[in-house]
């Protein structure tokens, strides 16, 4: 069996003195007037309010959901999942459907999921501290509940593959303020065994490990429409180029059974992306999954090498296939529930498939295929709060309009967005969330903060995937790069122009939210739009692209300089000052909230910082909470309940919705 070792956000250490951080430019406005200022735990909080108990106690039951993903197969026939029971995500055993979630790992920070070590029952995991990424592999014996360090401290390991028969571990690594990568491998079952085999510069990862343990698929990840694919020889540490003359974005990799070929998914030739067989003597490729305007996402080989699980992202839901690799039949849809599913992990015996499914109305949960019986069942049923789900609003998929033409089309081109409505008539409050990435989609999977401000507190929420989102082909991933970025900017304008145009939603009433780059997307929605909005939530957001660019990690700046444009040419760097929130914060007058992570590696803390410090400068209202003991986004339970009762506040005092405590300044 070939496992993944998944390396995903982590939790965040808590640090001693959280007052002590907090820089003095932020004690009070640079006209004098003193800012309301309080510590709470790891939270610093400036201008917010504190929480009254209505507030607090009817967001008790949505911030008690729950949800489960799927890690592997355990060799006692049961299941491994990450589910939270406390304040962090923790791994955790499931013995059969329904079964009791066995809690194996108990650490302050979140455990970034687990891979079954194959041929024994111990598992491999990842986790961080503190949110710095700097993500440490370890291994964890069952029948001891002793812990190795697999990792050196200070690195940051990803992408970690085992052969089949869990003699080998591969992975990457990358040292703080570096681009450049070490390609590693060792016995899991001998730490001192670990050796470097390359170090390379960009973005590369081990893709898998071929049956006999001479190959490594490589990846190198140069953009989201570039990427690269490569074989290295374990003994020797070569690596030979697979096709290296084409200009084509893959998606994932896998070795063929007897290692001749690799099955990836490709876009070559192609706006979206499918599976192709590529033969490794003579760059031959061969399609395998049809054509079809959606993109493939995803695929495992079962270990017996007969049969390819693939995903289909079918306008954000989820679709699921099984493919014969060997008889060329058409693919067999696996029966899903509607909504978004991914993780897809064969069993050793290629029985089975593992998977996460989420639903708009139901959190997301581990589930298991049975190949041969054609059946679905659910493992794990996560809990909601003691919510009722049928109360729960399905989003209805919406295309609106937007500034320009489609040249494929010789029409307007159309924006998608999910909507969810609140009951009644309205005309309601609405809320733009905004997704990061940009290289990234919004999807209708479960979200209990949706749930709760359509349900609570009246809102409509609409979820668009502005150009540069992917999942609607290559050309539109692209339409946003570069000197194109405030095009993405205009798409939430056309949006505004759409909900003025809706009799049940509240033109004079709407406010923008988001994370990361969807951060951005709020603070330059509140620079062109700022009196068409009532306000704006910035989530570890670009404030700045050309200090952005300056201080985040050393490992992804070329990778972001691709996407956003290099700083170094003096005529982007002219450009991304001119377009950057900061240069323009003066337009900002309408109440902002911003949220931060003080050990961010991605978006630094400066990057809030300097928005809130010109904001308030101009004499704008700036709510500002910072977790000493967080990275990029919130990770605890406990400080992400603060978040969303801090949230709740501001949306009932920019909407009009119910006393609280005025804004401060």
């Amino acid at each position: 069996m070939k496992t993944k070792l998944l390396a995903a956000v982590a939790a965040l250490a808590v640090l001693a003195s959280a007052a002590a951080f907090v820089p003095a430019s932020l004690e009070a406005q640079s006209s004098g007037a003193p800012v309301a200022s309080r510590t709470v735990g790891p939270l610093v909080m400036q201008g917010v309010p504190e929480t009254p108990a209505d507030v607090r106690e009817r967001l008790i039951q949505y911030n008690n959901t729950r949800s489960a993903s799927f890690s592997g197969f355990t060799p006692d026939g049961g299941i491994l999942i990450s589910t939270r029971f406390g304040e962090t995500a923790q791994v955790h055993a499931v013995a059969r459907p329904g079964g009791a979630r066995t809690q194996l790992t108990f650490f302050s920070e979140r455990v970034a999921g687990a891979a079954p070590i194959p041929g024994s029952n111990d598992f491999l995991f990842v986790k961080d501290e503190g949110g710095n990424e700097l993500f440490q592999a370890f291994r964890f014996n069952r029948a001891t509940g002793r812990v190795t360090r697999l990792s050196e401290v200070g690195t940051r390991n990803e992408g970690g593959r085992m052969s089949e028969d869990g003699s080998m571990l591969a992975w990457s690594v990358t040292r703080p303020g570096t681009p450049r990568r070490d390609i590693v491998v060792m016995n899991p079952a001998d730490p001192a065994s670990r050796r470097t085999l390359a170090t390379l510069e960009g973005g590369w990862s081990v893709l898998d490990i071929s049956a006999d343990k001479s190959k490594l698929l490589l990846g190198q990840y140069i953009s989201v429409t570039s990427s690269r694919r490569s074989v290295m020889d374990v003994a020797t540490g070569t690596i030979t180029p697979i096709n290296p003359d084409l200009n084509v974005s893959y998606d994932g990799g896998t070795f063929s059974e007897d290692g001749s070929a690799i099955f990836v998914g490709t876009d070559e030739g192609s706006e979206f992306s499918y599976i192709a067989r590529v033969d490794l003597s003579t760059g031959a490729r061969t399609r395998v999954s049809p054509a079809l305007n959606w993109d493939v996402e995803g695929l495992s080989l079962s270990p017996d090498g007969r049969t390819l699980a693939y995903g289909v992202n079918e306008d954000g839901l989820s679709k699921i296939y099984l493919i014969e690799t060997r008889t060329g039949a058409q693919p067999r849809p696996v029966n899903l529930p509607i909504g978004t599913a991914g993780g897809l992990e064969w069993s050793p015996d290629s029985s089975k498939i593992g998977l996460t499914i989420s639903t708009a109305r139901s959190s997301a949960d581990a589930y298991v295929y049975d190949v041969a019986a054609g059946s679905l069942t659910r493992w794990t049923e996560s809990e909601i709060g003691g919510l009722d789900p049928a109360t729960f609003v399905e989003p209805t998929l919406i295309r609106y309009p937007t500034f320009d033409q489609d040249p494929a089309t010789g029409t307007t081109r159309t924006i998608p967005a999910f909507v969810y409505t609140p009951p009644g008539p309205g005309p309601h409050p609405v809320v733009i969330q905004i997704h990061g990435g940009p290289e990234a989609q919004s999807r209708p999977g479960f979200s209990s903060t949706i749930q709760y401000w359509v349900n609570e507190l009246g809102i409509a929420v609409i979820v668009p995937n502005v150009r540069g989102s992917t999942g609607y082909g290559k050309t539109f991933v692209g339409l946003d790069n570069g000197f194109k970025r405030e095009d993405s900017v205009k798409d939430i304008g056309s949006l505004l122009d759409w909900i003025a145009t809706q009799p049940q939603l509240n033109k004079d009433k709407v406010a923008v939210y988001g994370g990361s780059y969807g951060g951005y997307m709020v603070l330059a929605s509140m620079v062109h739009f700022n009196d068409r909005l009532a306000g704006g939530i910035d989530i570890v957001g670009i404030s700045n692209f050309v200090t952005f660019l300056q201080n985040t990690e050393g490992y992804r700046r070329d990778l972001r300089r691709v996407e956003y444009g290099d700083e170094r040419d003096p005529a982007m760097r002219e450009h991304l000052e001119r377009i950057s929130p900061l240069t323009n914060a003066h337009r900002i007058t309408k109440p902002l909230f911003v949220i931060q992570g003080a050990n961010d590696p991605r978006v630094p803390r400066s990057e809030a910082e300097q928005i809130v410090e010109r904001v308030r400068a101009n004499g704008g209202v700036v709510w500002y909470m910072l977790a000493m003991d967080e990275g990029h986004g919130f990770a605890k339970k406990s400080n992400r309940d603060a978040q969303r009762e801090a949230e709740t506040l501001f949306f009932r005092e920019i909407f009009g919705l119910g006393a609280t405590a005025p804004a401060s300044r």
